[in-house]
């Protein structure tokens, strides 16, 4: 199934600092690849997909992270919910491993 892929204004300002810190390229490469994955397919196995116990969504929604890097110190993660509505995902964060 096919999502589209919407942003709270906390995760677009996480990406708009990405894209403009230049020393940032190489993060901000990897978050784009899994931005697209998870557009296209959200149990590719490099996404690593799996349920954030410790985080809800605005709404109580389970909250997943996916990883956009790995094995890097302060690697990146995407973290997103289901919805509004159906073929939907809202990407809350985009903020290294807590």
């Amino acid at each position: 199934m096919r999502f589209s892929v919407l942003f709270t204004r906390e995760a677009s300002g996480q990406l708009d600092r990405l894209e403009t810190t230049p020393a940032s390229a190489k993060r901000l490469k990897a978050v784009r690849k899994t931005l697209g994955l998870m557009e296209t397919n959200l149990r590719h196995p490099s996404l690593n997909t799996h349920k954030f116990s410790s985080l809800n969504g605005p709404n109580g929604e389970e909250v997943f992270e996916s990883y956009a890097e790995n094995k890097t110190p302060a690697a990146f993660r995407v973290f997103w919910h289901y919805g509004p509505s159906q073929g939907k995902i809202t990407i809350i964060a985009i903020t290294p491993h807590p």
